[in-house]
């Protein structure tokens, strides 16, 4: 499989506000001075401005919209790639999300047959939530980084990374599991592997540094393997230069997405490295990052289907 697809899902922040229920383990959400019809149109502005960028730069753009259920909102779905992902096979897999009202997201047959009227085909519906116990998730791209060309899948352990699960999602993958710990310097781990690091192809970039001394040489010599390694701190984590993504343009040119907040984070000879890889791509979402504790990445769920 690719590492890198043309062609993505986004959903709208309809719903958009700070999501107290993720709130208890995601230290990047804030609560600014803001109505709740200023935040949802703030937000709406910025999505929209980003799909119409990723539009002329090449990229293949489905905007989703979730059925909405009664008056239960979903603050968060503007993240799809924490709920599904998809394999070049015809697999489109659902995961088990941590709070209540993400778990409202997850509507793999609403998504289905979204994907098949644009085309693209489903053969297999593979449902973790079905193998998840009482307390188990496992919260999809969030949790799990790829790379697929080496069919290796890292991931830091959190509340939102159960281990059985990741194990069994490795196994039927038959990817080799890179696992490990991190703490930030609150003292609390990683969220989110995916604001942490990003493997794209012939480079990764990771914020090293916060993870477990005793397990970090074996993630490093792992990635430098295959990739060119970019190393991040931990102040530029907070700027979500790990929540970045290279996709590839509908005439295969590679493209590095990431925030206006990332671009500006990252130094110069770091930018000089990425470019290298790819033309860099910023877009300006500070709004659904600082109330959402979430940047470009975690806005981008990726189409691998046939």
């Amino acid at each position: 499989m690719s590492q890198c697809t043309s062609a993505l899902v986004m959903v709208p922040p309809k719903d958009f506000s700070f999501n107290s229920e993720t709130g208890a383990d995601n230290g990047f959400q804030q609560r600014l001075a803001l109505s709740s019809e200023q935040i949802r149109q703030q937000a709406m502005v910025e999505f929209k401005q980003m799909v119409a960028k990723l539009s002329q730069a090449g990229v293949q753009v489905l905007v989703f919209e979730p059925e909405q259920n009664g008056a239960k909102t979903m603050p968060d779905a503007v993240f799809p790639n924490n709920w599904f992902t998809t394999a070049a096979d015809g697999t489109l897999a659902v995961y088990p999300m941590a709070t209540e009202n993400r778990r409202r997201e997850v509507q793999p047959q609403q998504l289905r047959a979204f994907l098949q009227r644009q085309g693209f085909t489903v053969n297999h519906l593979q449902d973790w939530r079905a193998q998840a116990q009482s307390g188990e998730y496992l919260e999809g791209t969030g949790v799990m980084v790829f790379d697929h060309q080496h069919k290796r899948l890292y991931a830091a352990r959190s509340l939102r990374c159960h281990t059985r699960l990741l194990e069994a999602c490795a196994s039927a993958r038959e990817y080799q599991l890179q696992a490990f710990d991190t703490r930030l310097s609150t003292g609390e781990p990683v969220y989110h592997t995916n604001v942490m690091m990003s493997v794209g192809e012939g480079f990764a970039v990771i914020c090293d540094e916060v993870i477990v001394k005793s397990q970090r040489e074996k993630v490093i010599s792992a990635l430098k393997q295959h990739h060119e390694v970019i190393s991040i701190s931990e102040t530029q984590l907070g700027q979500f230069c790990g929540n970045i993504l290279q996709m590839k343009t509908t005439r295969g040119e590679p493209l590095i997405l990431m925030s206006q907040s990332a671009f500006d984070g990252f130094t110069r000879q770091q930018k000089d490295q990425l470019s290298r890889h790819g033309k860099l791509l910023p877009f300006a979402i500070p709004t659904i990052e600082q109330i959402g504790g979430g940047s470009v990445r975690c806005m981008l769920a990726e189409i691998f289907l046939p």
